[in-house]
């Protein structure tokens, strides 16, 4: 799974929501592990180092993705409580 079906999944329309975020998170995951996996096989003597780099900048992608989308979250919320009642 790539960033761009990430993104989609995240944005996906309410009714989409659950399943759509659910696919996002799995690949946020699998993305991460592939990093994990292929930094592991770097350490280990049997990785090839553009795979390596290509894997590490695209964990690096994600964790930024999913660290702008938490932020925008907290966002709403914070500008949720700040409503009158």
């Amino acid at each position: 799974m790539d960033l761009t079906s990430i993104t989609a999944g995240l944005a996906a329309t309410p009714a989409q929501k659950p399943d759509a975020t659910v696919q996002a998170m799995q690949g946020f995951s699998d993305m991460l592990r592939q990093g994990e996996m292929q930094s592991t096989a770097a350490v280990t003597g049997g990785a090839d180092p553009h795979a390596l780099v290509t894997a590490l900048a695209e964990s690096k992608l994600a964790v930024d993705t999913i660290v702008t989308v938490r932020d925008r979250v907290v966002e709403a919320y914070q500008e949720i409580l700040r409503m009158p009642v």
